[in-house]
């Protein structure tokens, strides 16, 4: 599968937290599929890493889709339910929601350190933005995909089911995890359905800052979980990729309310990152 295929030409989908990362492969991969493609986030102009909502949305219609920027604090509720009521408005339908927004700037400060380093305000960042902003993007989401048999697929974390970063990132993850099934259980008998995509490393914006070493690696350092090539990291593109053949998959229902690793998907399904590889699963 190359992403390319305009397989999902009729359909509408909303990534959150899309300015840049892995939201931003994922609305790109959509894209290039030929979704109408909401890009939500908070970013409209660039500031120590690039990318805006709008930039995103003009690169989805570049690829074959078409782009809508929708600015968006996915902390506000109101905010979040007017968007999804511009999208019944303007499209009438809703095919796939991938709630991916995350402050991943801010979790950044905090990798490696023990729970007694870590600021209690570190928990209220990691779940308002990256617990409950999926959930109440599900909730308003949910009428519109069970009418169309859609897709939620929440971007989490091997960080689940083992020690990554620190202790309130786990937390966070299994959390999110654990949505994913609940909202499954209550999807069922619906056509629609959720799952959790487990990316590996990617080399989003944030990481691509980090500089090459005296052999031209670009590597980095992860306190107590080791060291990890960059050159050999995910793109943001691969999860996009996952995505796209999940919202495709006959065998979509039995994957509900589990957690997938992308690699792994990409083996099932078939489809590779853009440089043709499958990036090892972690």
């Amino acid at each position: 599968m190359s992403g390319t295929a305009k397989i999902l030409a009729g359909h509408v989908a909303v990534v959150t937290g899309a300015s840049r990362g892995i939201g931003k492969g994922i609305a790109l991969e959509l894209g290039a599929a030929g979704a109408t493609v909401y890009v939500t986030g908070r970013t409209t102009e660039p500031g120590r890493l690039p990318g805006t909502v709008q930039e995103t949305a003009d690169s989805v219609t570049e690829l074959g889709g078409h782009g809508i920027a929708a600015v968006c604090d996915h902390r506000d509720d109101d905010t979040v339910e007017k968007l999804f009521a511009r999208i019944r408005d303007e499209q009438g339908r809703l095919d796939v929601l991938v709630n991916n927004v995350y402050n991943s700037p801010a979790a950044a400060r905090w990798l490696g350190r023990k729970f007694w380093d870590v600021p209690a305000k570190a928990w209220d960042e990691t779940f308002d933005i990256g617990v409950r902003s999926h959930y109440v993007a599900s909730v308003f989401a949910a009428p519109l995909l069970i009418e169309s048999a859609g897709l939620i697929a929440n971007v989490s974390s091997p960080g689940a089911h083992r020690y990554m970063h620190n202790a309130v990132y786990g937390v966070g993850k299994t959390a999110l995890d654990r949505l994913t099934a609940d909202l499954a259980h209550d999807l069922d008998g619906t056509d629609a359905t959720a799952v959790s995509i487990w990316p590996g490393i990617v080399n989003t914006e944030l990481l691509q800052i980090v500089p090459a070493d005296e052999h031209g690696r670009r590597q980095v350092t992860l306190p107590g979980e080791g060291t990890y090539d960059l050159d050999t990291a995910e793109t943001p593109r691969f999860a996009g990729r996952a995505v796209v053949a999940l919202t495709t998959a006959p065998d979509r229902s039995t994957r509900a309310g589990k957690a997938w690793k992308v690699a792994d998907l990409a083996h099932d399904y078939g489809f590779t990152d853009i440089d043709g590889r499958i990036p090892r699963a972690d």
